[in-house]
């Protein structure tokens, strides 16, 4: 048996509670995105799951809801492109400390007495 719902009112105000803490979660990551060289001093974030008891979204907050999902995608892509950008950068940087690709380059020694 799941937890009863809110009444009407406060129904609309958790909602918009719940809605109001995802959108600050985006909007974390949006500038993280922005200003990037602070990321690392930035501690995680946690999940965000609904409150319990939430009950259905009100179709009012609908729309709110929907851009806050389109912002979230948005932010996941930037950063996934992000890492890759990293990754080849560290990659390419790896490259120029140690003068090669990461294959061997022959050596050659002179044996001559």
């Amino acid at each position: 048996m799941g937890a009863q719902p809110p009444a009407t009112g406060d129904w609309h105000a958790a909602w918009s509670s719940a809605l109001d803490a995802l959108e600050l979660d985006v909007a974390a990551t949006e500038a993280m995105l922005v200003d990037d060289h602070r990321v690392r001093e930035l501690a995680s974030v946690d999940p965000w799951s609904p409150p319990e008891g939430l009950g259905p979204l009100p179709l009012d907050l609908r729309p709110r809801a929907d851009a806050i999902l389109a912002r979230q995608l948005a932010a996941a892509q930037a950063l996934a492109m992000a890492m890759a950008g990293n990754r080849r950068q560290a990659a390419m940087l790896a490259r120029v400390e140690t003068g090669s690709s990461g294959t061997p380059r022959p050596a050659y020694i002179s044996c001559a007495a």
